[in-house]
């Protein structure tokens, strides 16, 4: 049998860890990404569980130790300036690390350079099917046929919208939004995680590695308006929600100017992704564009567990990829299922809808442990 050849829709965390597999089963992997270059929000991301295991066996697992943001703890800062904590969500156990998204991203995708086509500034823009492969057709490439296509690429996935059908069918915002910027200078607190918080809305500083990120979740309509996807309008909608509030953080003293003119503002509805099945024929989704997980950091770690299950199906029935996306799918969804299903909890610690949930929130979190 030819080798086979997969196109991978992507250079996020699940697109390139699969291309990294793909070649040691014997795939001929080429990964396409729509940007000219490695870019991703800058917010940082979990890699921990099983999915530090993968980072050691892919042998990158010593450039994200180096490239960890080592925040120790998160506080919550009460309106007085009372800081409750620092204590962990979660207390990372042997090898986990915290990364800024952008350098996972851009470890991951060297990692795959051996034995990966990258194609970027490139998107697919029609896949046509049939029993022995996928014609594709790019905004910039020529025409080509592969044996099989994985979309990897995110909560707006194009290999979603073209294989299964409109996005409005599947994705399912929660009535939260999310906005990331870079301050480009360093935290005032270099060592902690500080959290504040008004009634539907937190704001955190994260210090990373010495250029401080601002991050903000905040609660709106479940169903945004049609331009929400417009930066400019993105950025009124968290200048909106914000400035009618004062807030305490050094790092933000003209809020509004910064958010405006933030070069980099990261900025989504925070969704969940239902498909009845993750695969059409010879196309399969991966990651975020099969299913967006939950609040608490968790979708890196799953989309690099996601990869390699599918890498590992696809070596085991390279002659039967249905079979294979079946079982990567049965395998998968048992943990995606449990990580949804946190949603409410996130929720709730993370951005209490009201003052009462603010205090109960705060009285909780002074009995974890530090």
């Amino acid at each position: 049998m030819a080798q086979p050849t997969v196109l991978i829709c992507g250079a996020g965390i699940a697109g390139p860890t699969l291309a990294f597999w793909l070649a040691r089963h014997g795939f001929a992997p080429t990964l396409v990404e729509r940007s000219s270059g490695l870019r991703s929000s800058g917010n940082p991301v979990d890699v921990h569980g099983d999915a530090t295991g993968i980072a050691r066996r892919m042998g990158v697992l010593p450039r994200l130790q180096a490239a960890a943001t080592r925040a120790p703890g998160l506080a919550f800062v009460t309106a007085s300036g009372r800081r409750i904590g620092p204590l962990r969500l979660g207390r990372p156990r042997g090898d986990d690390v915290e990364v800024p998204r952008a350098d996972l991203a851009a470890v991951l995708c060297e990692a795959a350079a051996d034995g990966t086509e990258f194609l970027f500034g490139d998107s697919v823009t029609a896949l046509e099917a049939d029993d022995g492969g996928v014609d594709v057709a790019f905004e910039r490439s020529a025409p080509r046929r592969f044996h099989l296509v994985v979309g990897a690429d995110g909560l707006h996935s194009t290999v979603r919208r073209l294989a299964f059908g409109r996005e409005a069918d599947f994705v399912r915002p929660l009535g939260l939004y999310i906005a990331t910027l870079s301050l480009g200078r360093p935290a005032a607190d270099p060592a902690t995680v500080l959290m504040y918080n008004q009634p539907g809305l937190s704001l955190t500083i994260h210090p990373v590695r010495g250029t401080a990120g601002a991050g903000f979740i905040f609660r709106g309509p479940k169903h945004p308006g049609a331009g929400y996807r417009n930066p400019e309008a993105q950025r009124e909608i968290v200048v909106n929600a914000y400035a009618r509030h004062v807030w305490p953080v050094p790092e933000l003293p003209h809020l509004p100017g910064q958010v405006r003119n933030a070069p980099d503002l990261y900025f989504d509805a925070v969704s969940q992704v239902r498909l009845p099945g993750w695969s059409r024929g010879r196309v399969v989704l991966l990651g975020d564009a099969a299913s967006c997980v939950s609040l608490f950091g968790d979708g890196s770690s799953m989309a690099m567990v996601g990869a390699v299950t599918l890498a590992e199906e696809l070596g085991a029935s390279r002659g039967d990829p249905t079979a294979a996306f079946h079982r990567h799918e049965t395998r998968h969804r048992k943990l995606v299922a449990s990580r949804q299903r946190g949603y409410q909890l996130g929720a709730a610690l993370l951005v209490p809808a009201s003052r009462a949930g603010l205090t109960v929130r705060n009285l909780a979190v002074r009995l974890l442990p530090g």
